[in-house]
C-alpha cells in the first residue's frame, strides 16, 4: 500500500497582524507595529500550497480561527455586546485585544503532534492539539485547532485525537515544531524525535537564561505516553539553550528532518554524537538508514540561521530518492546562507535542489515555510479517510484565492483591531470558508 506525507498549510486569516506578541521570536518583535497586508499573506501561502500540490506533493489545507476571540476576551472582564468588548478592550487594554486579534493559528506547525498509524499502539493516526502556553495569544487557540482537525480526521476507526496537555508551565507544548520523524517509507515505522528546551522536574539540564524554553522534556514524553509509541521508537533530545537565547525559538528553526535525514546547525543540540547514534540505532532497527548533514557554524552562523530562517525550510522527499528544500526569500538574499545552499545541492548529496518562495508576510512575523504546515503521514486507506474538502486541487485553490480576494482587506494595522467591523467580516469570511471547505460549524459563533 502506497503511503505519502501530505503536508496541511495554515490559511492566512483575516486579521493577520503585526503585533509582536512573540518574546524570543526576532522578526515579530523587530516588526511589531508594521502595518501587515492580509491579502497578501494569504495568497502567498495558498500560492506555495499550488506550487507544492503542481509538483505532486499531496497538499492540504488548514482553516484559521476566529478572531478577535471575544470570548478570551470576556473571559478577562470585558462585557456587553461583542462590539462593546471590543470597544472596551481597546480602550482599557490595547494590549489584550492584539492578543486577542493574532492570526498566529496560521503557523500550523504549532497546531499540534502528529504520530502515524505505523508507530502508535493503535494502529491509528494520533494527533494531540498543542497548549501553546507559553504566549496568551497562542494559548487560546487549542479548543478551535481540536474541531478543526476533528472536522478533517473525523474516521474514529483510523484517527484518535487527544486534548491538549495541562495548561501550565512543566507540561508546555508546541506541537510539531519541536517534533520530526524518520524513516525508510512513510508506511512504515519510523523513529520520532521530540526537541525540548527544558525539563521542569529534572534540574540537571541546562536552561537558557534570556529566551524562554517553551517545549519540556515531561510535555514531550506525555504525547509520546498518549500516541502508544515505544520506547524503542522515541529519541529525545535538547535544544542548545545557547542557540535559544539567540532566537531559536522552536527547533525547526535550527534543524529539519524528513525520511532518513536530518538537516541541522552545528550548535542546534546538546549532546549531538551522543544523539546521533541513537537516531542512528533506533532507525537501523526497523530498517532504515539514518543519515544527517551538519551546517557548520564556520559558513552558518546561528544570527544567519535566524534571520535567513534557512532551517525553517520544507524537505520533501522526490520520485527519485532525491530531496528538495523549500526555502524562504529570505535565504537568497543572505549572501553566506545562499552560497552554502548552492555549495549543498551541487555536492552531490541527498539535498539536490533548493526552490525559493516569497512568503514576506509571515516571515515579518516570524515564520517561514515550515511554520505553515503540518506533516501528517498517511496510507492510501487513511488518506481516502480524511475530509476531501481540505485536499488542495486546482478548483479548491480558485475558490480560496477568490474567497481571499473578496474577504480579505490590504492593509491593517493595529488601531484598525478596534474596528467591530472587522469581527463581521472575519465571521463572515470563516463561515463561507467553512462551506468551502466542508468543516461544518467548528468555530465559536457557528456553535453558540
Amino acid at each position: 500500500m502506497k503511503s505519502y506525507e501530505v503536508n496541511f498549510d495554515g490559511l492566512v486569516g483575516p486579521t493577520h497582524n503585526y503585533g509582536g506578541l512573540s518574546y524570543g521570536n526576532v522578526a515579530s518583535q523587530s516588526n511589531s507595529q508594521q502595518s501587515s497586508n492580509p491579502k497578501e499573506a494569504a495568497l502567498q501561502g495558498l500560492a506555495k500550497m499550488k506550487a507544492l500540490m503542481d509538483m505532486g506533493f499531496q497538499q492540504g489545507v488548514l482553516a484559521p480561527q476566529e478572531r478577535p476571540d471575544v470570548a478570551a476576551l470576556r473571559r478577562l472582564g470585558f462585557s456587553g455586546t461583542d462590539a462593546q468588548v471590543i470597544e472596551r478592550a481597546a480602550k482599557e487594554a490595547m494590549p489584550l485585544l492584539v492578543a486577542s486579534c493574532s492570526a498566529s493559528s496560521m503557523w500550523v506547525a504549532n497546531a499540534a503532534t502528529v504520530s502515524p498509524s505505523a508507530d502508535t499502539g493503535d494502529g491509528r493516526v494520533h494527533f494531540t492539539a498543542a497548549n501553546l502556553n507559553c504566549k496568551y495569544h497562542r494559548s487560546i487557540e487549542h479548543p478551535t485547532t481540536s474541531r478543526v482537525l476533528g472536522a478533517m480526521f473525523a474516521n474514529q476507526q483510523h484517527f484518535a485525537h487527544h486534548a491538549a496537555l495541562p495548561a501550565v508551565a512543566q507540561f508546555g507544548d508546541e506541537g510539531a515544531a519541536n517534533h520530526t520523524r524518520f524513516c525508510r517509507e512513510y508506511g512504515e515505522a519510523g523513529v520520532e524525535f521530540f526537541v525540548f528546551g527544558r525539563s521542569a522536574f529534572d534540574n540537571r539540564f541546562p536552561a537558557p537564561q534570556k529566551y524562554p524554553a517553551r517545549q519540556t522534556l515531561e510535555a514531550s514524553q506525555a504525547v509520546a505516553r498518549l500516541h502508544g509509541l515505544r520506547d524503542e521508537g522515541v529519541v529525545y533530545a535538547q535544544q542548545n539553550p545557547n542557540v535559544i537565547d539567540q532566537g531559536v525559538f522552536h527547533n525547526d528553526v535550527i534543524a529539519v528532518g524528513n525520511g532518513e535525514v536530518l538537516f541541522y546547525h552545528e550548535d542546534a543540540f546538546l549532546e549531538t554524537d551522543k544523539m546521533l547514534a541513537e537516531l542512528q540505532d533506533k532507525l537501523a532497527k526497523v530498517g532504515g538508514n539514518f543519515q544527517s548533514v551538519c551546517v557548520p557554524r564556520s559558513a552558518v552562523s546561528v544570527d544567519d540561521a535566524v534571520r535567513s530562517y534557512l532551517f525553517n525550510s520544507q524537505l520533501l522527499s522526490r520520485p527519485d530518492g532525491s530531496m528538495l528544500l523549500i526555502v524562504p526569500q529570505e535565504c537568497q538574499a543572505n549572501e553566506r546562507v545562499w552560497a552554502y545552499l548552492q555549495s549543498l545541492t551541487s555536492s552531490g548529496g541527498m539535498i539536490r535542489e533548493v526552490k525559493v518562495f516569497d512568503l514576506k508576510q509571515s516571515m515579518q512575523n516570524g515564520g517561514g515555510p515550515a511554520c505553515l504546515r503540518l506533516r501528517v503521514a498517511l496510507n492510501e486507506t487513511e488518506l481516502a479517510a480524511v475530509n476531501p474538502g481540505v485536499i488542495m486541487t486546482a478548483p479548491l485553490y480558485g475558490s480560496l484565492t477568490a474567497w481571499v480576494e473578496k474577504h480579505y482587506r490590504d492593509r491593517l494595522s493595529e488601531t484598525d483591531l478596534a474596528d467591530p467591523q472587522l469581527l463581521l467580516e472575519c465571521r463572515t469570511a470563516l463561515d463561507e470558508l467553512t462551506q468551502i471547505l466542508k468543516l461544518g460549524a467548528v468555530y465559536p459563533f457557528q456553535i453558540n
